[in-house]
């Protein structure tokens, strides 16, 4: 049976005392809709509908921005989460199969347990995910069950003292049929303490209707909801703490591990060495071997097998390092390959360039890579000798085995074995130095005097 997902993200947030919307709050470098978005997404969903309400334009644009295909529903009017679930109706029109009801503010369900729901889905017409919490005090949802059949899921503000004492309580994450559900759907009512139309209302009228309904549980961690900053602060810990033990349970080397920060799809590879205070943004790849050296930055990059970065290195966007590779203290690397065994060692910036197998750039080089309008390439060749504080002024080229002079300011293409010399003619004045110093001096004197 093929499914869908439709995750609700049209809630203020008025918590988060905040203008942007709660759901483009981000965890791990994503917006939270979007780690809600992932877990579905690894269930292959035939279509993904996102509600949208407050901030609509902005939740737009960043569902679509992570996933082109996201269909968008607008729910203008506030009036609960049923009421919600039915703007997607038209956006799943004439799909039958199942449906997941997720929350763009829970980050933190997975695959593993949406699995298990389907799993359930085939012997019951509803599955609901719970948690159990043992605290009749918390504002939870109760699951009222009788054996593995859920009788019904009552909101905590419309319950008694007895239902508050259930400690099985609800995740809102659902899965139906699309025909049952929005059938269902059709027929809740507003008659309660918030006068909205509530999801949880399905499971008594599925069981009026004949049909039957049961609870999945799962920890209560992944059905954290974060509604204010300092949820969004547990969650992010909650986050690190996971992936930072998922990545040494798969072979990789940290010395401090609780100082290092990953993003939401940081890939690291058997056997690499993650020094401490090392920070991965969005989109990094980390091949088995290499080893990234301590108060590194990393963003948008690849760093591949036996490379060495840092410390204090910064690899921006389009970075591409290739085997064997070292960047050292200091260096900033920006959408530039960096080809097999190069080496840039030192305080240098190299931008929009390609630097060929075994070159050498040498300490304060610089690819002077924008003239105010435009970007330019740099192409530098295997086996070539960059000398300290070059400025290679794009667009240039450096041939194979050729060498700048330290200080060059490099303006035309270098050929293949020259080495290029381009800076001013040195002059030494005799006794000038002394005499500027004595003149200096004299006129220092002269101010203090005068104070």
């Amino acid at each position: 049976m093929s499914i869908s997902l439709i995750v609700l993200a049209a809630g203020m947030g008025t918590r988060m005392n905040s203008d942007t919307p709660k759901v483009l709050h981000e965890v791990a470098g994503a917006p939270l809709v979007v780690h809600a978005m992932k877990a579905g997404e690894a269930l292959d969903p035939e279509r993904i509908v996102v509600v949208t309400g407050n901030g609509a334009e902005r939740v737009e644009k960043a569902v679509k921005d992570w996933n082109p295909d996201t269909a968008v529903a607008l729910q203008a009017e506030q009036l609960g989460t049923g009421h919600a679930v039915l703007q997607a109706r038209e956006a799943l029109e004439g799909f039958e199969g199942d449906v997941f009801v997720l929350y763009g503010d829970t980050p933190f369900i997975t695959t593993e347990t949406l699995e298990k729901m389907l799993w359930a889905r085939r012997t019951h017409d509803v599955v609901v995910l719970g948690f159990d919490v043992f605290d009749p005090t918390v504002r939870y949802g109760r699951l009222e069950t009788e054996g593995d059949d859920l009788k019904a899921i009552v909101e905590f503000k419309d319950a008694t003292d007895e239902q508050r004492a259930i400690s099985l309580c609800n995740s809102g994450v659902l899965c139906a049929d699309a025909v049952t559900l929005f059938g269902l759907l059709d027929k809740v009512g507003n008659d309660n303490a918030s006068g909205e139309y509530y999801l949880t209302d399905v499971v008594g009228l599925a069981r009026e209707d004949g049909l039957n309904a049961t609870v999945v549980r799962c920890p209560e961690e992944e059905t954290l909801g974060v509604n204010t900053r300092a949820e969004l602060a547990r969650a992010e810990v909650m986050f690190q703490t996971n992936m930072r033990n998922e990545a040494m349970d798969n072979g990789v080397t940290m010395h401090a591990p609780e100082t290092v920060i990953f993003a939401h799809d940081t890939v690291i590879g058997r056997d690499a060495i993650i020094e401490p205070n090392v920070v991965f943004g969005p989109r990094v790849t980390i091949e088995s071997g290499a080893r990234i050296r301590a108060f590194s930055h990393l963003e948008g990059c690849h760093v591949s097998r036996g490379a060495m970065v840092g410390p204090f290195a910064r690899l921006r966007p389009g970075a591409e390092l290739n085997e064997d590779t070292h960047i050292g203290n200091f260096v900033e690397i920006k959408n530039a390959v960096i080809d097999e065994g190069a080496k840039v060692n030192h305080l240098s910036y190299i931008g929009d360039a390609s630097i060929g197998r075994r070159t050498n750039v040498g300490a304060g080089t610089i690819t002077c890579n924008y003239d105010g309008v435009f970007k330019h390439k740099t192409t530098i060749g295997a086996d070539a000798f960059i000398g300290s504080d070059t400025m290679l002024v794009a667009p240039v080229t450096v041939g194979n085995r050729a060498m700048t002079a330290t200080g060059t300011v490099v303006t035309k293409d270098i050929p293949d074995d020259a080495m290029a010399i381009g800076r001013t003619h040195q002059e030494n004045k005799a006794g000038f130095a002394s005499k500027l110093f004595d003149m200096l001096l004299a006129k220092k004197a002269k101010q203090t005097k005068g104070a």
